[in-house]
């Protein structure tokens, strides 16, 4: 088995959402999750749209401006963007690069703040 195939089981297996966009800004992959927290908007029908299709204009300035930023060093690739109350988690965007560290893409990246209420190696 391939490299890739064990990236996208990761990904895909991730109970985030995952939106993988280009630097043209089109959305080129969406995990089964964001498909679904996305659907009333499209699900996975927007891949290959704009991610700006979804967004309001300062959004889109700001997702420009962070874009930018990753841009002018290689060693900017994580910027905190917000806090969902709702939710409680916390939202950034991740830099892609290729081996040579050339910014190929971003991503927007979600992190839940409650302590995980599950039992410890539940099936043991």
């Amino acid at each position: 088995m391939d490299l890739f195939s064990y990236f996208k089981s990761m990904i895909d297996q991730d109970e985030c959402s995952v939106v993988i966009c280009n630097l043209e800004h089109e959305i080129i992959y969406m995990n089964p999750a964001a498909a679904v927290r996305h659907g009333k908007s499209g699900g996975a029908g927007l891949i290959g749209q704009s991610i700006f299709a979804c967004h309001n204009s300062r959004s889109e300035e700001m997702i420009r401006k962070v874009v930018a930023w990753f841009q002018e060093s290689r060693t900017n690739n994580k910027v905190y963007t917000f806090h969902n109350e709702k939710e409680n988690k916390d939202v950034y965007m991740i830099a892609l690069r290729d081996g040579e560290g050339a910014l190929i893409g971003y991503y927007e990246k979600h992190e839940y703040r409650d302590a995980e209420e599950e039992k410890p190696y539940r099936f043991a």
